[in-house]
């Protein structure tokens, strides 16, 4: 018989080492994986891995992917650091893609300088709106968070299917489901002529700086730390409970509609029904691997980003499926969140208790 200890203090050392282990569990159940789909290990981790950085066009496309992970794992982190388990990012994202569709539909035959900044505008408070049903929910019926935002992240997927069969697709679209093309003066600005990495990246780099900032610099990322480390505590040195939940919600409500936002305006330019491969559930992973901190993050993000992008290559010059790619994300949660259970419990033998 075995049972589950508490250490008496986690390994500092072993915090941060986790998220580097885990990736090297990552890759050597990767190579099983690829033998056994009678793939060349190496060729696969270096077509996943390494050439999705070979030249300039794949570091621009790997970017795109970069910035919606990078939005959605920022406000996630600081979330989960307020002990607030919010898993709607997709539902965030995806109503921040629709709310900030509807108005880039309105000056499509417009160039009016106010077009881009409203368009990014009402994707960013459609964002927060999506996050503050859950929020309130939770603060006034006191609801399981996780259930809610996972819910509402089904929701307004089909609300965006329905938009795009029925009230935002083009008429001249041949009954396509999507959206008519954006005009120039809604789209995001690019920033490099090898490729379609655009002005939302640079938004998605300084806001997680600025997260940074807020939490380790300043008295509302204290408040913010203390609450999700010991909430009682908290309370009793009357921290303003509701007020804290409302704004890492929304925080991380607004992040992500940017996010959503700046796909339909950035690299794709119309709404249509596939505009994310499930960022807002690949950031928690990112969330996780840069260990909740939103400087963490950037790297967390790239190193998914790359791996988005390998699975494209992959299914390109290798025939591997792209599911793989998920299952690769999946062990990947799974090895962390192992690491990180054993940072802080041991494992042993039932008769150590009894002596």
């Amino acid at each position: 018989m075995i049972q589950v200890q508490a250490r008496t203090e986690p390994s500092t050392l072993m915090t941060f080492a986790s998220p580097f282990l885990a990736i090297v569990l990552t890759l050597i159940f990767g190579s099983l994986l690829f033998t056994a789909l009678d793939k060349d290990p190496l060729q696969a981790l270096h077509v996943l891995l390494i050439l999705p950085l070979s030249d300039a066009y794949n570091i621009s496309e790997m970017l795109v992917k970069m910035g919606p992970l990078l939005l959605c794992a920022v406000g996630l982190a600081l979330c989960y650091r307020a002990n607030m388990w919010n898993i709607g990012a997709e539902g965030q994202l995806l109503a921040g893609a629709l709310g900030g569709s509807t108005v880039a539909l309105m000056f499509v035959d417009s160039n009016s300088a106010f077009a881009m900044p409203l368009t990014l505008l009402g994707g960013i408070v459609s964002g927060m709106a999506w996050a503050g049903i859950a929020t309130l929910l939770k603060v006034k019926f006191n609801s399981n968070l996780i259930l809610t935002t996972i819910m509402l992240n089904y929701i307004a997927l089909y609300l965006l299917i329905w938009a795009v069969h029925g009230p935002l697709r083009d008429p001249e679209g041949f009954g396509f489901p999507e959206s008519a093309l954006f005009s120039d003066a809604t789209l995001l600005p690019v920033l490099s002529d090898s490729g379609r990495v655009h002005l939302g990246v640079v938004f998605a780099i300084v806001l997680a700086l600025f997260a940074w900032f807020l939490l380790a610099k300043t008295h509302l990322g204290f408040k913010i730390r203390v609450y999700g480390a010991d909430e009682p505590a908290a309370i009793y040195a009357g921290y303003n409970a509701k007020a804290i939940s409302w704004f890492v919600m929304l925080f991380a409500g607004a992040l992500a509609g940017l996010a959503g936002v700046s796909e339909v305006a950035g690299p794709i330019g119309q709404l249509t029904p596939n505009i994310s491969p499930g960022y807002g559930y690949s950031a928690i992973i990112v969330a996780y691997l840069g260990r909740l901190h939103p400087a963490g993050a950037i790297v967390a993000a790239i190193f998914l980003a790359i791996l988005y992008m390998g699975g494209d290559l992959a299914q390109i010059e290798m025939g591997i499926p792209i599911a793989v790619v998920g299952m690769f994300q999946g062990i990947l949660l799974f090895f962390l969140l192992a690491c990180d259970f054993f940072i802080r419990y041991r494992i042993v033998p039932l008769r150590e208790k009894m002596a």
